[in-house]
């Protein structure tokens, strides 16, 4: 008798197979123990989500719309969160109205709609340096040639980024310029300044991302990008509810100019054709209801004191010579060890004593600095941060630099 042969299946797509996973991702899954104390996520704290807040608008919500609640819904999102989302932005100095904004599945999908409406395979997208871990991977799988713009602690330089749009002739600049994931540094408003007009001279797009900015314990709002008037043709904002109000909600919202607005609709109505009809709704009845900016304010409060809690025992946790930042907002700060050290080969025997931080090198496009790491400050309480940053030490030391 002759066994039949088959022949192997078809292979994946190449951007399936080249593009890896999150490094974040993977490291909660290796850390998840309840003993850990986590810096690895960026995870808001759970137990400032306003939860009788949000019930209360759903439970508002299905009592008195089920209808339309648990219907399907328009691509581009419910007129009514649309209409709140555009007086939010208004109210911030961004004149914008309701049809000017497409809701998301969460800000990432934003990014995937982007990347789909944008880039073709081999296009060249640049981006910080270091840079949001899901944006490389968003414009990566898109098939794009990610390079990194030199940078600073304001953010990318403007005559190097100047330089990099003259000679690669990108489609966009990408950039949270706000509290930036991973460093927590925030661009001043003359170097805002400096990078709309870079785009306006030399033809760019920006993808100006805000999932933090509303997160500020000290000093002053600095305008969006969007905001400046030589680039409103050209600047698509990212916002989202996931660090201000829950992120199981899954709602994000890009700003963006009609033509690119329109095309993000399309790709959209192809990937899930809208976001949840509910939650949409459920959000807009929070914000008629409740004061989401008072409870940003006491969330920012707590997120404050947990800042300060990490940065008084960071000098006597990381080693000497180390260096870190001083964010003004946001979930995280960036420390720089000295150069001998692998913060990737590190990590083993730190979560060995129950700790956890993210390596930098994931977060670069191109050579990584080996020796910087990303701390998350807000899930945990000042006593845990002291604690853990006690059990970093311990870790850090029981190594040898360059292991």
């Amino acid at each position: 008798m002759t066994v039949p042969t088959f022949a192997s299946v078809p292979p994946l797509a190449a951007r399936a197979r080249s593009v890896g996973g999150s490094p974040v991702r993977d490291i909660l899954a290796v850390t998840a123990r309840p003993e850990v104390i986590n810096f690895a996520g960026g995870l808001p704290a759970p137990e400032l989500f306003d939860a009788e807040g949000i019930a209360d608008a759903y439970r508002a919500v299905l009592a008195e719309v089920p209808e339309r609640a648990l219907q399907y819904s328009t691509t581009e999102g419910e007129p009514v969160l649309r209409a709140a989302l555009a007086e939010r932005m208004s109210v911030r100095g961004l004149a914008t109205d309701a049809d000017d904004v497409l809701v998301t599945t969460g800000s990432q999908q934003a990014l995937s709609l982007l990347a789909t409406a944008l880039i073709e395979p081999g296009d060249t997208v640049l981006v910080e340096s270091p840079c949001y871990l899901a944006a490389l991977q968003a414009f990566g799988f898109a098939g794009a040639r990610v390079v990194a713009v030199p940078g600073d602690d304001e953010g990318p330089d403007p005559v190097a980024l100047e330089e990099l749009v003259v000679r690669e002739r990108p489609k966009l600049l990408y950039t949270v310029p706000t509290f930036q994931n991973p460093t927590g540094r925030t661009m001043s408003e003359g170097r805002r300044a400096a990078v709309a007009s870079v785009a306006a001279r030399c033809g760019l797009w920006i993808v100006e991302d805000d999932p933090y900015g509303e997160l500020r314990f000290e000093g002053e709002r600095v305008p969006w990008i969007a905001a400046h008037e030589e680039v409103r043709d050209r600047v698509v904002l990212l916002g989202s509810f996931s660090k201000v109000m829950a992120p199981g909600l899954r709602l994000g919202w890009l700003r963006a100019p009609g033509g690119l607005r329109r095309a993000c609709a399309v790709a959209k109505q192809a990937a899930d054709l809208h976001t949840p009809t509910v939650n949409q709704l459920a959000a807009a009845r929070y914000l008629a209801d409740r004061d989401l900016d008072a409870h940003v304010r006491r969330v920012a409060e707590v997120y404050g004191e947990r800042r300060d809690a990490m940065l008084a025992g960071l000098a006597e946790a990381l080693p000497e010579g180390s260096a870190w930042t001083r964010p003004e907002g946001g979930m995280f700060l960036w420390a720089r060890l000295p150069s001998s050290y692998d913060t990737t080969a590190l990590l083993p025997q730190v979560v060995a004593r129950d700790v956890a931080y993210v390596p930098g090198a994931p977060f670069y496009a191109g050579d990584p600095d080996r020796s910087t790491l990303r701390l998350c400050f807000v899930t945990q309480t000042p006593e845990e941060i002291g604690e853990g940053l006690r059990r970093l030490g311990e870790g850090l030391r029981g190594g040898r630099a360059g292991v």
